[in-house]
């Protein structure tokens, strides 16, 4: 299994990237992790973390780890270019360059946390969509009271139309099957409310397109406490939506820790009744921790692409390698191609 990841790419990049693919090449011994980027600063991060860590250096692997190796790339895009342009001036950026792998098939899947909207961009220009697919989309998953959910789209498409929002559920029903061995993924249509003639006129279409819909479990509308409650497996919305409800997730989670944790380091008794259920407590804010997630796929792509968080730590970066190897090793990408072939009825 060939992972490949953009070393340049986020706030701690190259430190935490490179960390975070030794630490998964560790724990993987069948995983061969591809850094991509400005080889003197990948091997300088290497360095400090004892030398490369996983065997002694670059291109081996250690006794029952997995092997790590280094493709040079001269330039990077830092967050804050435009991406169009980025993607067309720097052929030879890290962003490209792992792209260019995931289209020519060298690699089995390529993991950015770099800027955001050139690697969306990127995909589809240098990946390229799957014939049929109208728009591909970011699907990240979210903690729910019943588990997770994938939310689709989280930020990839702003502005959509009736065809989207079916084909987003279509694509996140394979996934959620494949991926999550969900036999009738639930597919719930993100509105303000519940009855079918809620939400905007285009929303509205949707609704109607996925209740004619075969082959997809369509429990209707659902609102944001739906979602949370875990009543669906597969929450569709626009990009905009999406991205704003996923952010709030992080910040929700983010605010209940501090809060939890305000209340019970109070005084000596909340410090005690802290520590009776710190196993609890411990897996509590794990559910709420973007990086125990993963990274998130782009979906209706050609080839498997996935966004970490820009502020990943070197252990987030570890658990997106093992999400898009898991990932790589389904069959999520003939699936979708089976489903949208021009030749379907």
């Amino acid at each position: 299994m060939r992972i490949s990841v953009d070393a340049m790419g986020g706030d701690n990049a190259p430190g935490a990237i490179v960390e975070g693919c030794l630490m998964a090449a560790a724990r993987k011994p069948d995983y061969t992790i591809q850094l991509i980027g400005d080889r003197e600063a990948i091997e300088r991060a290497m360095g400090k973390l004892g030398a490369g860590g996983v065997g002694g250096g670059v291109g081996t692997g250690s006794a029952g780890g997995g092997a790590i190796e280094v493709l040079n790339a001269t330039q990077a895009i830092s967050g804050d270019e435009v991406p169009t342009r980025a993607i067309r001036e720097k052929k030879d950026s890290s962003i490209v360059v792992g792209l260019r792998l995931v289209r020519d098939n060298e690699t089995d899947s390529f993991l950015s946390c770099g800027n955001t909207g050139a690697l969306l961009t990127g995909a589809m220009l240098i990946a390229g969509r799957v014939k049929g697919v109208d728009r591909p989309a970011l699907a990240p998953m979210v903690p729910t009271g019943r588990g997770q959910a994938m939310l689709i789209d989280a930020g990839l498409n702003t502005s959509c139309k009736p065809v989207n929002y079916q084909q987003f559920a279509e694509i996140g029903s394979i996934y959620m099957k494949e991926v999550y061995s969900i036999r009738e993924p639930k597919v719930g249509l993100l509105n303000v409310g519940t009855e079918g003639n809620k939400g905007t006129e285009v929303v509205k279409e949707a609704f109607g397109r996925l209740s004619e819909l075969r082959g997809i479990n369509f429990i209707g509308n659902i609102e944001s406490r739906d979602l949370t409650e875990g009543k669906c497996d597969v929450a569709v919305c626009d990009g905009f939506v999406g991205n704003i409800v996923l952010k709030l997730y992080e910040s929700i989670g983010a605010y209940i820790k501090s809060g939890i944790l305000e209340v019970f380091t109070r005084n000596a008794f909340s410090k005690l009744a802290a520590s009776m259920i710190k196993k609890d407590m411990k897996a509590l804010f794990k559910k709420f921790d973007y990086e125990a997630y993963g990274g998130t796929p782009i979906l209706g792509v050609g080839g498997s692409v996935f966004k970490g968080h820009g502020n990943s730590s070197a252990k987030a970066v570890m658990y997106a390698i093992e999400c898009a190897a898991s990932f790589a090793k389904t069959s999520v990408l003939d699936q979708i191609k089976a489903r949208f072939a021009p030749s379907r009825a």
